[in-house]
């Protein structure tokens, strides 16, 4: 284990604080309420300092998103351990994705405003391939579960599709879905009486259109969902019982 020098650990410190500042002035203020000169007093930092650590504040946007993406990546290699066959792992997966929703959604919150073209080409080019290195974690975990389903003889992929299309279609549709349940209007407006089930039962008709084995109408996923809920993430588990 490497030991940080006291200098070392103060720019921690020092960059801990303005991001922890910064995140809660933008969900408060949005991004237009957000500025280098606010952060900076609110730290109680001299501009320069906060300048020293960060660019510009659309680079303190994308170093926020990077601690998102790290949260996510370790929720997500803990359901990738799951016991079970591979698509009950992936089933588990999903169950890390929701729960990463429905428990910090400040952090969703943002991953949405980073992926703005306006904010990212404003980002500096060390801490792009930082939060790209974050993203391709993900999806080699996920991508790992649908190679190891098909080594395994419970998946063949049609055509030409690599085991990384699939991950982008899960993915597309999973944070497709995550973000109208955050900036729409009441689902329960157009009939959707459960928008996270809904999620589930699209992606498990998906993945039995591939014949991704046991298909959901030989096995009981909602179970398998349910198991990793609350044995693979038991204290996660027991903070969403306490949101309720």
């Amino acid at each position: 284990m490497t030991t940080l020098s006291r200098k070392q650990r103060e720019i921690q410190e020092r960059e801990t604080k303005i991001l922890q500042v910064a995140r809660e002035m933008l969900l408060r203020d949005g991004y237009l309420g957000l500025s280098m000169d606010r952060i900076a007093e609110a730290v109680e930092y001299g501009k320069g300092t906060v300048y020293r650590h960060f660019p510009n504040k659309e680079d303190i946007i994308l170093a926020l998103a990077v601690e998102t993406q790290k949260k996510r990546t370790s929720l997500f290699q803990r359901a990738s351990l799951f016991h079970g066959k591979s698509r009950e792992r992936l089933t588990a997966v999903a169950v890390a994705g929701e729960l990463f929703v429905r428990l910090y959604p400040e952090h969703f919150c943002v991953e949405q405003v980073v992926r703005l073209s306006s904010i990212w080409e404003k980002t500096s080019e060390k801490r792009q391939d930082v939060m790209r290195t974050c993203e391709h974690a993900c999806i080699g975990i996920v991508s790992g579960i649908v190679r190891d389903a098909v080594a395994q003889g419970d998946l063949v992929l049609p055509g030409e599709m690599t085991p990384e299309g699939m991950v982008f279609g899960l993915w597309s549709i999973s944070f497709g879905s995550y973000t109208l349940m955050s900036t729409s209007a009441p689902l329960l407006d157009i009939g959707i009486q459960d928008p996270t089930l809904a999620i589930r039962g699209c992606i498990n008709q998906m993945l039995d259109g591939f014949g991704w084995k046991a298909l959901s109408t030989e096995h009981d996923y909602e179970a398998v969902f349910q198991k990793a809920l609350t044995e693979t993430f038991a204290d996660e588990y027991e903070q969403l019982l306490a949101l309720r």
